[in-house]
């Protein structure tokens, strides 16, 4: 077999290389490495499920810094009836589901990657395209939200000085050390994740348990919230529909879910476990989802019974000093300002590592699809310039937010309400093709669905901003499809035995390559090629001629890697035949391969194509194929800029 890489060009002292023009570009795209290094490996370095929870944690439990304040906002005093309606979606919709997304995808590839295998061709990577739209709307309001929850953390605390009383700078700012952060080079660790979340569990359990022991020893604030509720809400059906309607507004609870399954490669499985067969790293992962699932479930409930009975709702009014840190208002409030604000400085580090953690999931996201599918430039698989442009984004979404917490609330659902209902969506067709639990996995897709749109009829900012989000995707996709369409996408050609050796027994100094179209196969098919070519081109032998048929295969695929060709033998004509996404490359590619392996420049011979030329190019952009001929040409210019190595295109 021959193989061919295209890194590797005849002559090779005219081997080229990307030359950088200046320091900046070079800085800029300093960890750009090769596509081959960016496939999946096993990472280098695991640890026990625990510890990872941790890093999911600072996702997950951090929104115990607003999600209390939130919920009272919404329910007010049936807050805690709410927020069990969270707790049994959680545990009995969105735990099952990510447990299985977590056993069908244990290499880290989320509901995402899920559905695109599940959805063949254009249908699933359109599919991919919103659903990164609303993924980036999830993961840029968790970037801004938590930084502006961190900013009220600090501004109300009693020792900070008045000069950093000003949420949006104050917010641009930590947004801007989140960005320089990442700029100089960011590794997550796990070692300071744990930390982090083992340190702010340890306050809250201390803050919750002074305050639930408060409410057990002082039974009026039980009786005046029972009151309360009966007084508003009439009797107990009531309360249960309200909470029922109420529930999308608290849905910032259910986040986390998608991050602990995009860090499963980092989970510990069992000794001598293939990466082809982790099943210990997929009972692992249920075990940090589960306990994940209960420890918040615990901590949601408990908060929200203690701020709903402990603070007066003059509290969370509009500069309120309960106002989107409830639970730092109470360590303050009732054990004192030493251990409020330690407790602010381990929220502070929290929301700031959540920050984090998003940042280096869009880092991850965004590079895993659109290069590959040709929608957007390869530098994008760089990580600063990412950087800069999620760290613009960031910025505008804060000063349309003036950084206020609740009003980023409808956003954050959306996304994280949406990617779960794709996760539910995802289970449900895999357990309808194999024969699952189709109608569980139905109903809680149902569940999803009407919460996300509950959600988005109530509190449309975040449609707005994944709608901009996923035109600006689309948008710049297409542009760069469009752009994109003549690289040369083949990485390596790989010959049969028998193509190989027609290759190596071409003796005439001139190869000569004919495109046919693919079609019966039959003999009398070659033969009327032949006769038309002769014609057209005046070939006279048959002894340095073959015939090459490239099948049209799933044109939304970009990068072709590999491309395999085969020798047919038909009557007296020799046929390469291979299959591509993109016809014209493919040829290219192909011809690339007979000069660097024979050291000739074949010339290859196309018919002409009637039509429109605009209406060839959209059948390119969309199946792959189209005036192959042009195409075929530039691809060729673009690869090889000395015309006298160039394989030489004939139309006729």
């Amino acid at each position: 077999m021959l193989t061919f890489a295209p890194e590797a060009r005849f002559p090779a002292e005219r081997r080229r290389t990307l030359v950088t023009t200046t320091n900046i570009r070079t800085w800029l795209l300093s960890d750009l490495a090769p596509e081959s290094t960016a496939a999946h490996h096993a990472p280098a370095h695991t640890a026990p499920w625990w510890q990872v929870m941790c890093l999911t944690g600072v996702d997950y439990f951090s929104t115990l810094g607003y999600q209390p304040g939130i919920a009272f906002l919404a329910a007010g005093v049936l807050s805690p009836l709410a927020t069990l309606v969270l707790i049994a979606l959680t545990l009995a919709g969105a735990l099952p589901v990510y447990r299985r997304i977590a056993a069908l995808s244990p290499h880290g590839q989320g509901s995402i990657s899920l559905l695109e295998q599940l959805l063949p061709r254009w249908r699933g990577k359109a599919l991919v395209l919103i659903l990164l739209g609303f993924a980036a709307t999830d993961f840029v309001i968790t970037i801004t939200l938590s930084a502006a929850d961190a900013t009220e953390h600090i501004i109300h605390n009693p020792f900070s000085p008045n000069w950093l009383d000003h949420p949006i700078w104050l917010t641009l700012m930590l947004l801007s050390a989140l960005g320089a952060v990442f700029l100089k080079g960011f590794k997550e660790a796990i070692g300071l994740a744990v930390v982090i979340v083992i340190g702010y569990l340890a306050l809250n359990a201390v803050v919750l348990a002074v305050e639930l022991w408060a409410v057990l020893h002082h039974p009026e604030y039980l009786a005046n919230w029972r009151t309360a509720l009966f007084a508003t809400h009439g009797n107990p059906v009531m309360m249960v529909a309200v909470a029922l309607f109420l529930f999308p507004k608290l849905a910032l609870g259910l986040s986390g879910f998608e991050t602990g399954v995009a860090v499963m490669p980092l989970v510990r499985g069992e000794a001598g476990e293939t990466e082809a067969a982790p099943q210990g790293r997929i009972r692992n992962t249920g075990r940090l989802l589960t306990t994940a699932a209960l420890m918040m479930s615990v901590l949601l409930f408990a908060s929200s019974v203690a701020t709903t009975l402990n603070i007066p709702a003059s509290a969370f009014a509009e500069g309120g000093e309960a106002r989107g840190r409830a639970l730092a208002y109470l360590a303050h409030r009732d054990l004192g300002h030493i251990f409020g604000t330690a407790y602010d400085v381990l929220t502070i580090a929290i929301l700031w590592f959540a920050g984090a953690s998003a940042m280096a999931g869009l880092l991850t996201l965004i590079p895993k699809y659109l290069p590959r599918y040709g929608m957007a430039p390869d530098w994008v698989r760089a990580t600063r310039p990412l950087v800069l442009i999620i760290l613009l984004v960031t910025c505008v979404v804060t000063l349309i937010f003036d950084a206020n917490v609740e009003a980023q609330g409808g956003a954050y659902a959306t996304g994280v309400l949406v990617l779960m209902t794709s996760a539910a969506l995802a289970t449900t067709i895999h357990a309808r093709k194999h024969h699952g639990a189709v109608w569980g996995f139905g109903a809680i897709t149902l569940v999803f669905a009407y919460t996300t749109v509950v959600n988005m009829v109530e509190r449309p900012d975040g449609l707005k901003i994944a709608s901009f989000f996923i035109l600006t995707i689309i948008a710049s996709s297409l542009t760069s499809r469009v752009l994109r369409s003549t690289e040369l996408r083949i990485k390596h050609v790989n010959f049969d035995e028998k193509a190989g050796a027609w290759l190596a027994s071409l003796t005439a100094p001139t190869v000569r390559v004919i495109a046919n179209r693919p079609d019966k196969g039959v003999e009398a098919e070659y033969a009327a090629k032949w006769r038309e070519a002769r014609s057209s081109h005046h070939i006279e032998s048959l002894n340095n001629v073959l015939f090459l048929e490239v099948q049209p295969g799933d044109a939304s695929e970009f990068v072709d890697d590999v491309l395999d060709v085969q020798g047919v033998q038909i009557g007296p004509y020799h046929v390469l035949r291979c299959k591509s996404p993109a016809v014209p490359n493919a040829i290219a590619a192909l011809l690339l391969h007979v000069r660097d392996a024979t050291g000739r420049v074949p010339h290859a011979y196309f018919g002409w194509t009637e039509g429109n030329p605009i209406a060839y190019l959209l059948k390119f952009m969309a199946f792959g194929e189209g005036d192959t001929a042009p195409v075929t040409r530039e691809v060729l210019r673009q690869i090889e800029p000395d015309p006298h190595w160039r394989p030489r295109i004939h139309l006729g």
